[in-house]
């Protein structure tokens, strides 16, 4: 039965089993990592835990940083205001000049600093002769004083005696003068007690202030937006700070034994453009290469992002000159292009330059294309088509320009130059591209046609333009003579062309300007990108890119298309050799382009052919046959009974450019005479008929049908 018994009292806990650790509950969780085997934490430990809670506390670290801030700026400000002491009582400023001009190599400023020194010296020597002498000065100077002063007091007396009557006036002049010092002494010992208790901190707070302008305190003491130091103006010392900190042992030692006047190293900085510019003499055992293969980092030293600094090589020897961009400067766009905005802009082939957008500086980078070949490249959607069709839409403006054009893209890019362009083809096949290596083709024969001619023929600018080019130089199209049509090899037709052109085109102004992506020896070949008078590059992946497309000159002097941001810096190219204004010694410039989108694009082009008596555009070019000048002259009069020799030749040169623009007036007298309808004269102007020239065709179609009939 007892075992049926319910007990109604609590159980006593068992024994602690001292070889367990008991299982913690919510409220021990946070103590249960030191509560091991169920003791108590030591007040030692749950002390230092709380030490450290408490100064790895944001509240504490921003207190500590406050009072490290305040406390530098005293200390620091004790320095500045220590050394500037120094330098105002000692020589301490002309050596260290005169140190920094030597280690930069400038003598002849080591020598005026010199010469200051020196100067500085003597009048101290001066000062401290004068010095033995002055207590005797002093002592007679206040000899004379007193009794000059007492003197005038005495005289001051006896006048208000005589007008007062009283002889007691004689003494109040003393009187009032012993009153002033006793006031004076009072004064003095009222307010020096808490003069000598504010004073030091008087001192202290003066010291403070120097020291928080100069900022002596060191960077992660400051507050956040001070720490931050990206956008800050451009000073000499940031300048020196950042390239003594670029990593350069040799530069590095050589700043530091520059003391303070490590700016010595440095030029005037000028504003320029939207940012400002320097040149930095380095010292010697410094290599200008060192320097630009740090790009990145003296940008991050300066406080700017790498594209926002550029490196380059002035004519000055051991010399690197800085760029650098406000901040944020670069992304802002740039206005719009004066093609745009300047309705009644003309061009001129031979003398002037196309406006082609901006330089660093903010001035217009304007491009001579007389008599230039012009190969611009970069990566996919850069921006090449626009930067190239903004020259070509300048260069229209000139009605004595002739454009046969290859857009091997065909997505209408180059639409707008239908009735402008000679020629103009459009699309990516390879039959596309067997067009325009007919095209080119015809160019260079065009070419060979004009050097053949006789001296001081003057001969009118054709321009061909081909616009991504690496699809012919990489088709793999095959003519019937088993000569591929492109490819990159010697036995490519459309590149023989290209080489061709570039060999003489120039000098009877015939020249090609091409666009390509991605330069390799493939799309590229070294031939043809070095036979270029300009050379243009974008955006690029890598430097071995930047050399195809500019030139290893061009890159080792600081041009630097790869370090520009795919995406971002659409329309910005680096510009290497001739045509463009380039510093001295400097060996290529950048350029924001001008944007004009396809309907801008489209308004210009209706303006330059407004200026054209109109161009029949051709979508290939024709095989060769004989030309009948006879019909051609009667296409072009129509239905009028007469028509002007000039007229004559210029609606000609609008039919067929190549065969009739340069015609003279003896050239068409001497095709209508062989016919017998040479022109004639009419109110002193020489006129073409009509009727000769009809009867002239139907005797030639007599004769012929005669022939036939025989």
């Amino acid at each position: 039965m007892t075992d049926n018994v319910v007990h109604l009292f609590k159980t006593p806990p068992p024994a602690a089993d001292t070889n367990t650790i008991p299982c913690p509950g919510p409220e021990a969780a946070v103590t249960a990592p030191a509560a091991v085997a169920g003791r108590p934490v030591p007040v030692w430990k749950r002390s230092g835990r709380a030490v450290r809670t408490a100064v790895g506390h944001e509240r504490t670290r921003a207190a500590g940083r406050l009072a490290a801030r305040h406390s530098m700026y005293v200390v620091g400000g004790t320095r500045v205001v220590a050394r500037r002491a120094w330098d105002g009582r000692t020589a301490a400023r002309y050596e260290r000049m005169m140190r920094a001009a030597e280690a930069a190599g400038q003598l002849d400023q080591a020598m005026e600093w010199e010469q200051r020194g020196t100067a500085f010296r003597a009048a101290r020597h001066q000062r401290r002769m004068d010095l033995l002498t002055a207590p005797q000065r002093a002592a007679k100077s206040a000899l004379f004083g007193a009794g000059l002063g007492a003197g005038g007091l005495l005289v001051l007396g006896i006048a208000m005696a005589v007008a007062s009557k009283d002889v007691s006036d004689v003494a109040a002049p003393a009187m009032a003068l012993v009153e002033l010092i006793h006031w004076t002494v009072v004064i003095a010992t009222v307010v020096w007690g808490p003069l000598v208790t504010v004073g030091p901190w008087l001192a202290l707070c003066g010291l403070w202030a120097v020291g928080r302008h100069q900022q002596t305190a060191p960077r992660w003491a400051l507050p956040a937006h001070q720490r931050d130091t990206e956008g800050d103006p451009i000073t000499p010392s940031i300048v020196v700070t950042a390239m003594r900190d670029l990593g350069i042992s040799a530069l590095r030692k050589a700043i530091k034994d520059m003391g303070d006047a490590g700016a010595g190293m440095l030029s005037p900085i000028v504003i320029a453009g939207c940012g400002v510019e320097v040149d930095v003499l380095l010292p010697s055992g410094v290599s200008t290469e060192e320097v630009m293969g740090r790009r990145r980092k003296l940008a991050e030293n300066l406080g700017r992002h790498e594209h926002e600094v550029f490196i380059t090589i002035p004519q000055a020897a051991r010399t690197v000159r800085l760029w650098i961009a406000d901040s944020g400067a670069l992304d802002e766009p740039i206005p719009a292009s004066p093609l745009v905005t300047d309705p009644g802009m003309s061009a001129d082939y031979t003398n002037g330059r196309a406006p082609w957008g901006q330089d660093l500086r903010g001035d217009a980078a304007l491009i001579s294309l007389f008599q230039k070949h012009l190969l611009i490249t970069g990566l996919s959607n850069q921006g090449k088509t626009a930067s190239l069709r903004a020259l070509a839409l300048w260069l229209a403006l000139d009605p004595s320009v002739e454009f046969h054009i290859g857009d091997l893209k065909g997505v209408g890019d180059w639409s707008m130059w239908k009735g402008l362009a000679t020629v103009l083809i459009e699309g990516p096949t390879d039959s596309h591209v067997i067009d325009v290596t007919d095209m080119v083709e015809d160019g260079f024969e065009e070419m060979q046609r004009r050097l053949q001619a006789p001296k001081g023929t003057v001969h009118t600018p054709l321009v061909l333009i081909v616009d991504e080019a690496q699809v012919a130089y990489g088709s793999g199209a095959i003519g019937e003579d088993k000569r591929p049509y492109g490819g990159s090899k010697a036995t490519s037709r459309y590149f023989q062309a290209v080489k061709g052109i570039h060999d003489q085109g120039r000098a009877v102004n015939v020249t090609i300007w091409e666009g390509t992506q991605d330069p390799t020896n493939e799309n590229l070949p070294k031939r043809s990108r070095e036979g270029n008078h300009v050379r243009a590059a974008l955006v690029l992946g890598t430097e071995e890119q930047a050399k195809m497309a500019l030139g290893a000159k061009a890159i080792d002097g600081g041009a630097a298309p790869h370090k520009l941001r795919q995406g971002i810096d659409k329309g910005v190219v680096v510009v290497a050799g001739d045509g463009v204004k380039l510093a001295p010694g400097q060996s290529s410039i950048t350029i924001r382009t001008h944007y004009i989108d396809d309907t801008e694009a489209t308004a210009i082009a209706d303006r330059a052919k407004a200026r054209r008596n109109g161009v029949t555009t051709l979508t290939a070019v024709p095989a060769d046959e004989p030309i009948d000048h006879l019909t051609d002259i009667a296409t072009v009069m129509g239905e009028a009974k007469r028509m002007r020799t000039d007229e004559v030749r210029a609606r000609l040169a609008a039919l067929n450019p190549g065969e009739y623009r340069e015609w003279t007036a003896p050239d068409l007298t001497q095709a209508l005479e062989a016919v017998g309808a040479a022109p004639y004269k009419t109110g002193g102007i020489m006129h073409v008929s009509r009727a000769l020239l009809a009867e002239a065709l139907e005797e030639r179609a007599a004769n012929a049908a005669e022939s036939d009939a025989g």
